[in-house]
């Protein structure tokens, strides 16, 4: 406990961050020794009057944890996310809340846009569900649009929230029956103190763990200044894979996925694009991720006639998608992917509230 109390002081130390904790760690030995050399390296370093954390602060803390539910996992601990302990910045503490345990399981980040479309949505949900089905633990960034489809289709097999805030506060506010959820069922974890309340400078540092918890990152739906990109960017420094759903090139909204397919990311259709790539598969149900658009087994022939019917049944005043799939007669499962083919080719676009028309 005392060990414990000594990290979290030395961490919430003034201008202590995560590569100062580790190096005064590895300078002194243990967090209470380096704690008593950081006023005399401050003095030297040309900072007055220099006071680390009080003890009573990080009691403090640590009672807000008790009080929450959380545990607090230190670097090296058996709890330790072994995948997240590979990066070159990893957290020298993790509060989280919730089944511990699945942070050490095989993982899949799923990012992309808060303001998501209806179809970026569905296809959020459709790969998180068939890559739970597979043995992955869905990882996000509880936040609005993608992140919240993500985990909602995850949470009956697993999902876990890297929140830019304490794990005590539920951001954004719409997402806290679904912070419960998680919680319930998945886990929640942050490197931030209990009680902080998220700034944009937190969501970058945030997003480091998503990509470090897992083994892949998926970027669903993403402009080309993002969030997302941080992300992908993360990942691609942590030697994570990369896979990116196109999108119209005209939507602004996909520019930055189809940005990471230019520069080399994988092309995804589905969950099966992702774990044919992956070495080592969890165990899985060999139907899981048998959908439409991983490998798809319908002849060219086959989609030149879908593609003829769907433009057949479409024209210059908008259609609902929904009303679209009941006319053509097929499931959604088939039909979404012709649609997102022939948004690519520039033959339908996409109009507010789910409707589709010729282009």
């Amino acid at each position: 406990m005392e060990d414990q109390l000594d990290w979290l002081r030395l961490l919430r130390s003034r201008r202590v961050g995560v590569s100062t904790f580790f190096r005064l760690m590895a300078e002194h030995g243990n967090a209470k020794a380096a704690l008593a050399a950081l006023p005399g390296i401050a003095a030297a370093a040309g900072v007055k009057n220099y006071a680390y954390c009080p003890e009573q602060v990080a009691r403090a803390e640590l009672k807000a944890g008790r009080i929450a539910g959380a545990t607090l996992i230190a670097f090296g601990a058996p709890d330790y996310p072994k995948a997240l302990a590979e990066i070159p910045d990893p957290p020298p503490l993790l509060w989280a809340r919730g089944d511990i345990a699945m942070l050490n399981r095989p993982a899949i980040a799923i990012a992309g846009a808060r303001n998501a479309s209806s179809l970026g949505m569905r296809t959020a949900r459709k790969i998180a569900v068939d890559l739970g089905a597979a043995g992955y633990v869905i990882v996000s960034g509880l936040a609005r649009g993608i992140d919240t489809a993500a985990h909602q289709a995850g949470l009956p097999t697993g999902t876990i929230a890297v929140v830019a805030g304490g794990v005590d506060v539920v951001y954004p506010p719409e997402n806290a029956t679904l912070t419960q959820e998680i919680e319930d069922q998945g886990c929640i974890v942050s490197e931030q103190p209990m009680g902080m309340r998220p700034t944009n400078r937190h969501f970058p540092r945030r997003n480091r763990i998503i990509s470090g918890l897992s083994a892949a990152v998926v970027v669903v739906e993403a402009a080309a200044k993002s969030g997302s990109l941080i992300t992908a960017r993360e990942a691609l420094d942590q030697g994570r894979e990369v896979f990116a759903v196109p999108g119209h090139p005209f939507d602004a909204r996909t520019g930055g996925c189809n940005m990471l397919i230019r520069d080399g990311a994988t092309l995804v259709r589905g969950a099966r694009d992702v774990t044919d790539v992956l070495p080592g598969r969890p165990e899985s149900d060999p139907v899981a991720v048998d959908e439409p658009g991983g490998q798809d087994t319908r002849t060219w022939r086959d989609q030149a006639a879908l593609h003829t019917e769907i433009l057949g049944r479409l024209g210059p005043s908008p259609l609902a998608e929904d009303q679209l799939i009941r006319d053509v007669g097929g499931g959604a499962a088939e039909i979404s992917p012709a649609l997102v083919e022939l948004e690519l080719t520039g033959k339908i676009q996409r109009q507010p509230g789910g409707l589709l028309s010729l282009a």
